[in-house]
């Protein structure tokens, strides 16, 4: 099995919400569009620190992050960062890693947009039962 990497989209929470409310023009929300690791076994998010300046994220807290090496580094959390595949999207925070980390799609992005990691095609998609709306579940 091999590495699944796939173009996600960006966009920063907060000019969305400024959209809705009428303070900024649709044409002014910042986004960018990047390849990330698709990675079930991260729990969040993370983008790195140029997608920070990029989108004019601001810090919310620390939090301790525990490395795939084992180790343990206190990393920054911002959002709230829209994240968008296909016809999919969720609102999620994000752990920001120093230098140019490659951006990691985690656990809760995933769930968040119903998606399924096909090993075998080493590919993201939606799930064939239902490519037009997202599953919940809340038991």
């Amino acid at each position: 099995m091999g590495l699944v990497r796939t173009e996600i989209e960006l966009v920063r929470g907060n000019d969305l919400a400024l959209v809705e409310e009428g303070y900024l023009k649709a044409k002014k929300v910042r986004s960018v569009k990047v390849t990330a690791l698709v990675d079930s076994g991260a729990y969040m998010l993370v983008i790195n620190e140029e997608i920070k300046e990029q989108l004019a994220l601001k810090s919310k807290r620390k939090e301790l992050a525990i490395l795939a090496d084992g180790s343990q580094v206190k990393l920054e959390v911002v959002g709230p960062i829209e994240v968008r595949f296909k016809t999919r999207r969720t609102t999620v925070d994000a752990l920001v890693a120093p230098g140019a980390t490659e951006v990691l799609l985690g656990a809760i992005p995933l769930e968040g947009m119903d998606l399924i990691i096909d090993p075998a095609k080493q590919e993201l998609r939606l799930p064939p039962s239902r490519p037009y709306i997202a599953q919940t579940i809340l038991k």
